[in-house]
């Protein structure tokens, strides 16, 4: 049965998506999308950007909350947005022009182009670069490690190269496993420099935007550049608090730093219907979705990911920098879009571009198929007893990951650990957790597994239908004051300057490094430990003493850091 909500608006949605309309809403089809962006419509907040395409028409733009807050300067359609890694498919789209031009191949080794690149004894080839499965060390994470604070210090294409060409390992073998790497599309775009002859910025300019029409498009490759009409970026640490700027501070493009509106890029998405640019065969690889050696697909394909909301296709991709925050997805069987570009850190774009969507293609929605009808499916679980949550309670490890997540009890009701942060855990399902405080917390379903004849106890975490991370049970590490100090000292890496300091402070071990704050550590299983920089363990010498460490952090795998002597 169709739930209320759409009796009332779905006479609205009709009449204005009909063809016999001009391409504008109705005013009260109007209002409820308005009415999604209310929170930031304000004179007193950063905001957001609408633009609404259908049929190569956009039938709505708005701008909500103000793009300057210093001179009270308000968002419109033609505000130019920092749109972060939405740039990525341009920076696709430029490599597979140059392919159509036989000037590369897709499948070219990368040091080819960029020979200063390490030999990591394996091959990379661009394909690698595009879909995501290079193996490669993450640029922001490895400058972080380095010293550079992301967006506060000037980052330039230099400055990623001078730590890539110090690394010494890659953090898998190439297409074994799918991890995003913004390296990878910073050396698409000195690939299109090098083999074009002309920088990403006036490549893309010469054979994407001008041929588009695209007027205030632009890859910014001067950080002191001066855009008009440009949108600066917020955020907020508190409800409580003030807005704060939040800016870019790169001369790096190909990961991101694309400057554009959502005027604009209702251009681009139009060129995947009616292509103006690289025709037809330009489109087809841009929707051609990567492949692991294993043979499972991705849904990652140039630059643009292929999902499906509320079993519709959609072709998107979002992007997330400092204050800035941005998204376009694509429902092409309904030859509709929606962009959101926004300068507030807080704003899920993705988010408000499915509630646009829920409005305005209701009527398209697939319903899902009836669950079989053996057992109701629960939609809250009972509250659990102390008898029932104790054995769920330990620390559990991801092996692909190298990553630690801990289950505790508290005031009667489970949580979980999540990179530093403790939260409730809800019972949903018989064995199904929600995570109970965050507003995505309902995407999150936490399945624990009992022991089998061959694996231990586990949880099984997933984010929406994504694919679980198994989590398994470890035996905790309870060190005390003197096995403590075992691990203090210096630490140093051939792959980047600062030292690293460990010392015990209040009873625990804490990390010091370079321009970040101290990173208190906490144990999980013997010689490995925990911290806001990722999973630190320790290594041994054949007597047994402390010879190092290896940091596992998500994007950075297997970074190698030695003990100086004293």
């Amino acid at each position: 049965m169709m739930p209320m909500r759409w009796t009332i608006i779905l006479p609205g949605v009709l009449l204005a998506l009909s063809p016999l309309q001009a391409q504008t809403l109705s005013p009260d089809v109007s209002k409820q999308v308005d009415k999604i962006f209310e929170k930031w419509d304000k004179p007193a907040s950063p905001g957001c950007a609408l633009g609404v395409y259908k049929d190569g028409k956009i039938i709505y733009k708005r701008g909500y909350g103000m793009a300057n807050l210093n001179d009270d300067v308000p968002i419109s359609p033609a505000t130019v947005f920092h749109v972060a890694s939405m740039s990525k498919q341009f920076t696709a789209a430029s490599i597979v022009l140059l392919a159509q031009e036989g000037k590369l191949s897709l499948d070219d080794d990368v040091h080819k182009y960029i020979p200063e690149l390490p030999d990591f004894g394996q091959k990379i080839t661009i394909r690698h670069l595009v879909h995501h499965t290079s193996g490669l060390r993450d640029q922001w994470d490895l400058l972080g490690l380095a010293g550079w604070r992301y967006s506060l210090d000037l980052i330039t294409d230099d400055d990623v190269m001078s730590v890539m060409t110090r690394q010494k390992d890659l953090n898998f073998k190439p297409g074994d496993r799918h991890v995003y790497c913004n390296t990878g599309y910073t050396l698409m775009g000195l690939i299109v420099k090098r083999v074009s002859g002309m920088s990403l910025r006036e490549f893309t300019t010469k054979n994407i935007f001008e041929p588009l029409g695209m007027t205030h498009t632009h890859f910014r490759d001067d950080h002191a550049e001066i855009i008009k009409h440009d949108a600066l970026g917020y955020e907020q640490e508190s409800k409580d608090k003030p807005f704060e700027m939040s800016l870019t501070n790169f001369d790096t493009v190909g990961a991101t730093s694309l400057h554009t509106t959502v005027e604009d890029l209702q251009l681009w998405d139009e060129n995947f219907y009616h292509p103006r640019v690289g025709g037809a065969a330009l489109n087809e690889q841009m929707l051609e979705r990567g492949k692991l050696n294993s043979g499972e697909q991705l849904d990652y394909a140039f630059g643009l990911v292929e999902s499906k909301y509320k079993g519709l296709p959609t072709v998107s991709h979002g992007g997330a920098d400092a204050g800035y925050r941005s998204g376009l997805t694509r429902f092409p069987d309904q030859h509709f879009s929606a962009a959101v570009l926004c300068n507030t850190a807080e704003v899920n774009p993705n988010g408000l571009i499915n509630q646009v969507a829920d409005i305005l293609l209701a009527n398209d929605f697939k319903l899902p198929e009836p669950a079989p009808s053996k057992e109701p499916v629960k939609t809250s679980g009972p509250k659990l007893t102390e008898d029932q949550m104790a054995p769920l309670v330990g620390i559990y490890w991801n092996r692909e990951d190298d990553a630690f997540e801990k289950i505790t009890v508290k005031e009667g009701k489970l949580h979980i650990s999540l990179g530093g942060d403790e939260h409730p855990l809800k019972p949903a399902e018989e064995t199904h957790f929600h995570i109970g405080d965050v507003p995505w917390g309902d995407m999150v379903d936490i399945h624990f597994v009992p022991a089998g004849l061959d694996k231990p106890r586990r949880f099984e975490q997933s984010f929406g239908d994504g694919k679980p991370d198994v989590f398994e049970v470890a035996t905790a590490f309870v060190p005390g004051s003197g096995e403590l100090a075992e691990f203090t000292g210096a630490y140093v890496s051939e792959e980047i300057d600062p030292i690293y300091r460990f010392a015990l402070q209040d009873g625990s071990l804490t990390l010091t490094r370079l321009k970040n704050k101290p990173d208190t550590l906490h144990p999980a299983v013997r010689d490995v430990f925990t911290g806001d920089i990722g999973t630190v363990r320790f290594t041994r010498d054949a007597n047994h003493h402390i010879s190092g460490f290896i940091l596992n952090a998500g994007r950075i795998q297997n970074f190698h850091f030695a003990r100086q002597s004293n």
